[in-house]
């Protein structure tokens, strides 16, 4: 099993989402965040059908900083139910995975 991660969390607008992302890369929770504007989100809320335009944050961390991470999306997002789905990240560019982990060692030298 591997310990990297990649996050996904939708946000109401592309400002929300940088603000999401800058918080996460400052505080070492996250290597690197994707924004993907426009996406088009089909979800039930309060027993309705909704139908919302969105950003998604594709988000590379660590499985160890999970925990961390999502109290910092709860931090700043504005849903009440923010989505915060992890997917492990099977296999990757050595280079890549090296890089993103001396990022994230910063996160665990704060602890």
């Amino acid at each position: 099993m591997s310990k990297y991660r990649m996050v996904l969390v939708t946000a109401s607008s592309k400002s929300e989402a940088e603000k999401i992302a800058i918080h996460l890369v400052k505080k070492a929770l996250a290597a690197c965040v994707n924004i993907v504007p426009k996406i088009r989100s089909v979800y039930g809320w309060e027993g309705k059908v909704e139908i919302s335009n969105e950003v998604l944050l594709i988000i590379k961390s660590k499985k160890s900083l999970l925990k961390d991470l999502e109290k910092a999306v709860r931090k700043v997002h504005s849903y009440e139910v923010p989505e915060i789905v992890s997917i492990e990240i099977e296999e990757g560019s050595s280079d890549y995975l090296d890089w993103m982990e001396s990022l994230l060692k910063k996160q665990s030298r704060k602890k």
